[in-house]
């Protein structure tokens, strides 16, 4: 009888404690962590095979990733060149974390161990992180690597100079976007965050509007290229040698030799004449004989322009009657001088001139010159001049007031 009254008495506390642990669940933070354990415990004693294969192959795929990163980068540092495509490859290449390839390994494993759900969570949140900042160092590195390489084509200084802040608006671009994607994927809702940084982008885009257009138009300079420094350019009504493109301004040395300072916005604003790399050059010539010149001289005028200007070894385009000046018979001449100098087209015009001039007189050709005839009468109206004396003209005579 008293052995089974203690009995009872060791029963009763021991369904006591057996709820207590229930009630504790849910208030005790250490407790959850307890029950954890034990079923983490419990699946590692219950799936200790499928754990070790799972880890097995997790260090297979891991050894694979790393040789075939190495493999690469070692091709793509060999290839000779800087600031190539292929260099650009072994930069991102290079930015490819370890500690990436490992967390790529344990997901691919992960499912056939069947973990437990929250330690499955944890994986795919790690997981999720891991590749959304890879993924952005490795757009980074192109983008940066492409705007280095168009810089290192047209050994552009500004851009070289201007690539720590096209760095650090790249960088805080495509960081804050994968720090949307992260938050997202956690179930955050980033609607408010996304319209907040959408307005704190345009505040900052109105209240430094002219600072962003003129660098932008900068941007657009050096990529699309109008002109480059040392080029000749007409803009406005300037001509001027470009001297530096910088993020805010671009220096034009005038022909006068006045340095203009243009701020890049109003500078492409404007038309722009580029004279560098002006492969051919038009030059024309206006040609005026005297009314005196005889039907057939004017006839083989054509023919002997034309002449000239291929005896000089340029290009003549055409030569033609053009009208009927004041004092003379107008001719036009258009040459093409194929020439990058310009020196050397001025030298060929001047060339062309004398030869054409020399030529049209050892041929009989007069020049005509502005003329003006007076015509002079006597007090009765009489012609006196130009005329002889036996014409007469009656002229009328003016009003007497």
């Amino acid at each position: 009888m008293t052995f089974s009254i203690l009995a009872a008495a060791q029963t009763v506390p021991t369904k006591a404690s057996a709820a207590e642990p229930v009630a504790a669940a849910n208030t005790n933070p250490l407790q959850d962590v307890r029950i954890w354990w034990d079923s983490s415990v419990a699946w590692v004693e219950s799936h200790w095979l499928q754990i070790g294969i799972a880890i097995a192959a997790g260090l297979i795929i891991y050894f694979l990733l790393s040789m075939i990163r190495g493999f690469a980068l070692k091709r793509a540092q060999s290839a000779p060149g800087q600031f190539t495509l292929t260099d650009i490859v072994g930069r991102v290449i290079h930015k490819t974390k370890s500690l990436v390839l490992a967390i790529i390994s344990i997901r691919l494993v992960a499912g056939y161990a069947q973990p437990p759900a929250l330690v499955l969570q944890i994986i795919q949140f790690v997981f999720t992180v891991a590749v959304v900042m890879q993924v952005a160092i490795w757009v980074r590195e192109i983008v940066l690597g492409l705007i280095q390489r168009r810089a290192a084509e047209g050994h552009n200084e500004t851009l070289s100079n201007a690539m720590g802040i096209i760095r650090l608006l790249i960088s805080v671009a495509l960081f804050a976007i994968a720090a949307i994607v992260i938050l997202d994927n956690m179930g955050v809702n980033v609607t408010g965050l996304v319209a907040g940084l959408g307005i704190g982008g345009i505040a900052i885009g109105l209240a430094a509007q002219g600072i962003f257009s003129d660098l932008f138009a900068s941007l657009s300079i050096i990529f699309d290229r109008p002109f480059r420094v040392g080029e000749t350019i007409k803009y406005d009504t300037s001509i001027a040698t470009v001297e530096r493109i910088g993020l805010k301004s671009t220096h034009l040395r005038s022909i006068n030799g006045e340095l203009l300072v243009i701020s890049n916005t109003n500078l492409l604003s404007k038309e722009i004449t580029n004279y560098a790399n002006l492969h051919r050059r038009r030059v024309q010539y206006a040609i005026g004989v005297i009314y005196q010149t005889t039907p057939e001289m004017l006839r083989a005028l054509p023919a002997l322009l034309k002449a000239q200007v291929e005896g000089e070894g340029h290009e003549f385009v055409r030569s033609s009657f053009i009208g009927f000046g004041p004092s003379s018979l107008d001719f036009e001449l258009v040459v093409d001088v194929h020439s990058d100098d310009y020196n050397e087209v001025i030298a060929a015009r001047t060339e062309i001139g004398i030869r054409l001039f020399e030529e049209l007189t050892r041929a009989g050709y007069d020049f005509a010159y502005p003329t003006q005839t007076t015509f002079t009468a006597a007090p009765d109206g009489t012609m006196i001049l130009p005329y002889a004396e036996s014409v007469t003209m009656k002229t009328p005579k003016p009003a007497k007031s």
